[in-house]
């Protein structure tokens, strides 16, 4: 699974509890990102339909959510040989190579080259294809072994990362049985529509901030569209970034709430699951107001590490440190609401399992 600010790898456990405990047999991930919460769901038998507006996201949700191995019983077989055949196609130079290791640094020159030969030859051998979500999937999890970031791809680092030393190298994604649904689009723009109908469990993890996913992973959005754009900036970000059209009602602190108020308003859910942290632009009362319309509300509260590069610090161009980093962690908060018999044994299942506790008041920012 590529590195994704916001992914929710910590909380996952804890969420395929409340799944299991809501005996839910549809769910909703309206804002799946890297889709670990969609596979938790689809793991335990749930039909889940994943939704994000990013490229990269979509791609991943018809990959582990949409793809189903086992619907064609030569499917498997032909994935192996198809990964293993990438896996010989010799590195051709292109504009990953010219842009993202000339231009900038994501990664060394020679994996570039690989990238740019195994991007074009999926394109030439299995587009329009089942295969073409998962294998674009394996590229993009081969790449991000072997970039030079921290994460986000608003820049790189200075001197290269260990792992930027390793050679491309594709895998066979681990896919799970079973149908799923991947739609790409704006949730404010979904929500209530016939395209996602009625489900039994809505799991909301909206951005938390102004920095958009299709910026922060720019690179992944670039590979996935194959389309050469220009590009600005030190981190040779697309051009169609600078456009404020393009910007979601989500990343603005005054568009935000009032959107995610209306999206929660309009869900055709009988259970709303919603993840914010402490330090984003809601406060713990207004998350809980916000939800209160749906039913009976319970918030489940989580200590997690915050994001690798809050934790090294604030330093200047020249990479000298000019400033000390107030806290390591934060709390992500996980708010139910819905019937309250079923909030409440979704809450209790998580307590029971140890993995979160029940709070009605909010938690303090921790100190470093």
């Amino acid at each position: 699974m590529i590195k994704y600010l916001g992914s929710k790898r910590r909380l996952v456990p804890a969420l395929a509890v409340l799944a299991g405990a809501s005996g839910a047999r549809t769910a909703l991930d309206l804002f799946c990102g890297t889709t670990r919460v969609s596979q938790a769901f689809k793991s335990r038998g749930i039909h889940t339909t994943a939704v994000d507006s990013a490229r990269c996201a979509h791609v991943l949700a018809r990959c582990y959510v949409a793809t189903d191995p086992d619907a064609d019983a030569g499917f498997r077989s032909a994935l192996v040989d198809a990964v293993d055949g990438l896996n010989e196609v010799p590195g051709r130079p292109g504009y990953v190579t010219e842009t993202f290791c000339v231009e900038a640094r994501y990664f060394r020159p020679d994996n570039g080259a690989r990238i740019d030969a195994v991007r074009d030859a999926i394109e030439d051998r299995y587009a329009d294809t089942p295969l073409w979500p998962v294998l674009l999937t394996s590229l993009l999890e081969a790449a991000d072994r072997v970039d030079s970031t921290t994460g986000l791809q608003m820049a790189y680092l200075k001197q290269w990362a260990p792992r930027a030393e390793r050679p491309l190298t594709l895998r066979v994604p681990d896919l799970l049985d079973g149908p799923g649904r991947a739609v790409r689009g704006d949730a404010c723009a979904l929500v209530g529509t016939p395209e996602l109908g009625d489900v039994d469990l809505a799991y909301l993890d909206p951005p938390y901030n102004q920095h958009r996913y299709d910026s922060n992973y720019h690179v992944w959005e670039t590979l996935v569209a194959w389309d050469a754009p220009d590009h600005y900036g030190i981190a040779c970000k697309r051009a169609e970034l600078r456009d404020p059209g393009t910007r979601s009602a989500f990343n603005g602190r005054r568009t935000m709430p009032v959107a995610l108020a209306d999206v929660v308003s309009r869900l055709a859910a009988e259970v709303v699951v919603l993840s914010y942290n402490n330090e984003s632009w809601l406060t713990f009362d207004e998350l809980n107001d916000l939800c209160s319309a749906r039913g009976h509300v319970e918030v489940l509260a989580f200590d997690s590490a915050r994001y690798v590069g809050a934790r090294i610090g604030i330093h200047d161009p020249s990479g000298r440190k000019v400033g000390r980093v107030g806290h390591v962690r934060n709390t992500e908060y996980v708010v139910l609401a819905g019937p309250p018999a079923r909030v409440r044994a979704m809450a209790s299942a998580v307590e029971s399992a140890g993995l979160g506790a029940r709070v009605d008041r909010p938690v303090p920012v921790p100190a470093a």
